[in-house]
């Protein structure tokens, strides 16, 4: 009689074992893990170490494009640079379709959420398309605003007029390198796209379009590990977010090394950059006591912005950098540069999705 009910026991369990397995993603409390006083501590060791190498990653990365101009062999104009670029683009891009985008879908079909609307369409797919559209019609009208408000009337220099004061820091011409005099009297065209001036204006808003989509991501994952109590889930992120803040502040920081802002205004894009990870681990940290990253409100806010910045990263990463790049004359000219480039962008692709294992 005991072997047969051990028997029927045995057989009950392995009925049942699939809901049992199925119920640790419900959102009951009881479920979820408890996390003695030691792997606490254990877990805020992590989170500073975190701190202190994320920052130091993010502002290398994001100072190396710009530094590195004062070396004549990385300046724009040499070919050293569309390496350096493609590879940055592919970390960007990497990072939009193995890192943002899965975590944007995972959050929105998690089944801590409601069936409707969640369950019942794809918001993660259609969130990116949505961005990456909205992205596209910013990109062109601060264009085309930017354009006509600075550069469709015809700048006229007469006599020794100084062209500083107002102008100055901006992307006006002036007449030498310096800011000289002009001699005599002149017009100078302004608004056609081939212009040098009109490149400019192209690097400032994609730079800024582009720490916005990746300030964004940084903040939510920022916030998700300073929230986590568990030292074995933050301990191979330390060193995986370490590499990725790396790479993207490359990435960006080869736009905004392009894009020639002020010092003043590179320095605080540099500064942000460097900063909003780590405030977001801090931020996570002060509320890990009553932040439920599997609450609904949590996984809906994560999932949206998760995919709205997936979509921002994935227009600007394959239109503003890749396009422009690739189809620029200097690279369809030169075949070893298309060779070298493509390589380089498929380094930065593998070197990003490669941390996904851990991250």
């Amino acid at each position: 009689m005991k072997k047969h009910t051990l028997l029927c026991s045995l057989f009950l369990c392995l009925l049942y074992l699939p809901s049992m397995v199925s119920a640790d993603c419900t959102c009951d409390d009881e479920l979820l893990p408890r996390h003695d006083a030691s792997n606490r501590t254990k877990a805020l060791k992590y989170k500073l170490v975190a701190i202190a190498s994320i920052l130091m990653a993010g502002a290398l990365g994001v100072s190396l494009p710009i530094l590195a101009k004062k070396i004549p062999t990385f300046r724009p104009e040499n070919n050293v640079f569309f390496l350096i670029k493609a590879f940055a683009a592919g970390v960007i891009l990497a990072t939009a379709f193995v890192h943002i985008l899965p975590d944007g879908y995972e959050s929105l079909s998690s089944p801590c959420l409601s069936e409707k609307p969640w369950g019942v369409f794809p918001f993660s797919g259609f969130l990116a398309m949505v961005s990456a559209i909205a992205t596209m019609m910013i990109d062109t009208f601060a264009t085309s605003l930017y354009k006509k408000s600075h550069f469709n009337k015809a700048l006229p220099v007469n006599g020794d007029e100084e062209m500083t004061g107002d102008h100055e820091g901006h992307v006006h011409v002036h007449t030498h390198a310096t800011h000289g005099h002009a001699h005599g009297s002149a017009v100078v065209p302004q608004g056609s796209e081939s212009s040098p001036h009109h490149h400019l204006i192209r690097q400032r808003i994609i730079s800024q379009v582009l720490e916005m989509g990746i300030v964004v991501h940084s903040v939510i994952i920022g916030i998700a590990l300073g929230a986590s109590q568990s030292a074995k889930t933050i301990r191979p992120l330390v060193a995986a977010l370490t590499f990725h803040q790396f790479f993207e502040g490359m990435g960006l920081g080869g736009c905004i090394s392009q894009a020639k802002f002020k010092n003043r205004a590179t320095a605080m894009m540099l500064v942000l950059f460097s900063l909003t990870t780590p405030m977001g681990i801090a931020i996570g940290m002060g509320v890990s006591k009553v932040y439920d990253e599997n609450s609904p409100k949590a996984l809906v806010v994560e999932g949206i912005f998760n995919s709205l910045s997936a979509g921002i990263l994935i227009y600007m990463s394959l239109v503003d950098l890749l396009g422009v790049d690739f189809m620029n004359p200097i690279m369809q000219s030169n075949i070893k540069l298309q060779v070298g480039s493509n390589l380089s962008l498929i380094l930065g692709v593998a070197s990003m999705s490669l941390l996904a294992k851990w991250s």
